[in-house]
């Protein structure tokens, strides 16, 4: 190639016939060839490509399907190179001949080289350019992670707080017990009672435990009152402490009055102690082994939430994957929001990045909270879709103005407020779906309904 094949072309209008002559000295000329590829969308920029003649087409891939997007039709248009200023820089589009003709493909560190010899203010500017843009972005980014991340922190906290209390009562509780279940037994050997009464007074505590327990919290309170009445009449100290104790475990006055009948008098008391005890004993257990199983279920959820431990490339089973994601978000669905689950059966399992699926549909999950504003219903469905796992999430809110849908992928777009939400929009859902998982994300919004589709490739 010569110095007058590029002279002509307004791109180097500007440059002196020495520069064009470093240019060409430093690049190399290729044959555009229809149909061949000259670079690829994603790979390295390291490389600049100026058209002299022919035609390139320009094409990006959207979901499942390659879209052109421009094309390199006339002498002196260009792509790439970005790795002249930036050492990160990717080609953002594929570039593939469709008319014959030539391309000089000079490499980017040669045109960085040149342009801070030729330009040097400008050079600087550019690079300038460059890292401020990528810096702004992985800041934001960065913040609004650290953000969405103490928003579930300090959801999951909130949850785990709650049976983590009633653990600690229960176990306060617990000890209280079992101090007087001992301190009754001793009672019970100063009164001299015989084996054959306490396997009586044992037999009457383990009928109590076949008993429907009493939840009417009127029923329950006009029974405490009879068995409080029935032990004043007895001379049972304490009888307002054990009344609601045996009442919880299902005793009446009828039943006091056989364990009445078991022991001699003097025993009674340290008797329906024991009982009261024991009864207390075993349902306090049973709080902290529901409480306790809580805390684990939380942080099982945790766990596969983040897949920690885990591959990053593994198979998934979506639905499970949504399931962590509204445990996740559970404190954030309260009471006025209806979440309405409908998975298909037969679903197959995707490989895919799980933990970036899940942050998918916390956005997607998150962003319809949001919209719902504390009331309404959530539906999240799963189905299988020709050899697609296709996901619908879909909110009850006001829906989304035209233009905001339109722009809703669109990078840093957000119609909320600085540190609210998982921000930034659904761009970070979008590159997940499409860049990472080769699949789609749309949106369907109408006023009282705004719906989100996903759809993964099983294959």
């Amino acid at each position: 190639m010569r110095v007058d094949d590029l002279r002509s072309l307004p791109l180097f209008g500007d440059l002196a016939d020495g520069q064009i002559a470093q240019l060409v000295a430093a690049g190399t000329v290729v044959r555009i060839e229809p149909g061949v590829e000259l670079f690829r969308e994603g790979e390295p920029a390291d490389s600049w490509w100026a058209l002299v003649d022919g035609q390139i087409e320009l094409s990006r891939r959207v979901g499942r399907e390659e879209t052109v997007v421009g094309r390199m039709d006339g002498p002196g248009r260009w792509a790439g190179g970005f790795r002249a200023w930036d050492e990160r820089g990717v080609y953002l589009a594929t570039g593939r001949g469709t008319v014959e003709g030539r391309v000089l493909r000079v490499p980017a560190a040669a045109l960085g080289e040149l342009a801070a010899e030729w330009f040097p203010f400008g050079s600087h500017l550019i690079s300038g350019l460059y890292h401020t843009a990528r810096s702004i972005e992985s800041t934001a980014r960065q913040r609004q992670s650290l953000v969405a991340l103490g928003t579930l922190a300090a959801g999951i906290a909130h949850q785990i707080n709650n049976p983590a209390a009633a653990a600690g009562r229960a176990v306060d509780e617990l000890d209280e017990a079992l101090r007087t279940l001992v301190s009754s037994l001793g009672l019970l050997a100063g009164e001299d009672v015989s084996a054959a009464q306490f396997v009586a007074l044992d037999a009457l505590r383990g009928e109590l435990a076949s008993r429907p327990v009493v939840t009417d919290a009127l029923a329950l309170s006009d029974l405490e009152g009879d068995l409080e009445s029935w032990l004043d009449d007895h001379d049972v100290e304490r009888g307002w402490l054990l009344a609601p104790a045996l009442a919880a475990a299902g005793a009446d006055p009828a039943w006091c009055e056989r364990a009445a009948g078991a022991v001699d008098g003097a025993a009674l008391g340290p008797a329906l102690e024991w009982v009261a005890s024991t009864v207390s004993a075993t349902a306090l257990l049973a709080e902290l082994k529901e409480s306790t199983g809580r805390i684990s279920e939380l942080v099982g959820t945790v766990k596969s939430y983040s897949q920690m431990d885990r591959a990053s490339m593994q198979r998934v089973d979506v639905a499970d994957g949504i399931d962590s994601t509204l445990a996740m978000l559970g404190h954030r669905i309260g009471g006025g929001v209806t979440v309405v689950r409908d998975y298909a059966s037969g679903v197959p399992p995707i490989d895919a990045h799980a933990g970036e699926l899940n942050q998918v549909w916390t956005h997607l999950v998150d962003n319809a909270l949001d919209a719902m504003d504390g009331t309404g219903t959530l539906r999240v469905a799963v189905h299988l879709d020709g050899t697609d796992v296709a996901v619908r999430v879909a909110d009850t809110g006001p829906g989304m103005a035209p233009e905001v849908a339109e722009r809703a992928f669109d990078a840093f777009f957000s119609t909320k407020d600085v540190g609210k939400g998982t921000g930034l929009g659904l761009d970070i859902a979008r590159r997940i779906v499409v860049e990472r998982h080769r699949g789609s994300i749309a949106i369907e919004s109408r006023p009282g309904e705004t719906v989100l589709r996903v759809r993964l490739p099983t294959d």
